[in-house]
């Protein structure tokens, strides 16, 4: 499943596709791949993403495959 919360938040925050591939240093299709559940992230890769985008959100909430998002 899609991650729908993260998808939700980089919108808020504007950041892009392209901002999250710079910054994991992987292609922008693996990026997309994982945000449209195709395959997921790592938990590095999670870590990393929480960390430096959005501290202020936990990491259950920003990768919560539910589709209720919660």
């Amino acid at each position: 499943m899609a991650c729908l919360n993260l998808r939700g938040e980089m919108a808020r925050k504007r950041i892009s596709i392209e901002d999250m591939s710079a910054f994991l240093g992987i292609h922008r299709n693996s990026v997309t791949n994982k945000l449209n559940g195709v395959c997921a992230f790592s938990i590095d890769e999670s870590m990393k993403i929480q960390e430096e985008f959005f501290p202020d959100l936990e990491l259950k909430y920003l990768f919560n495959q539910n589709e209720k998002g919660g």
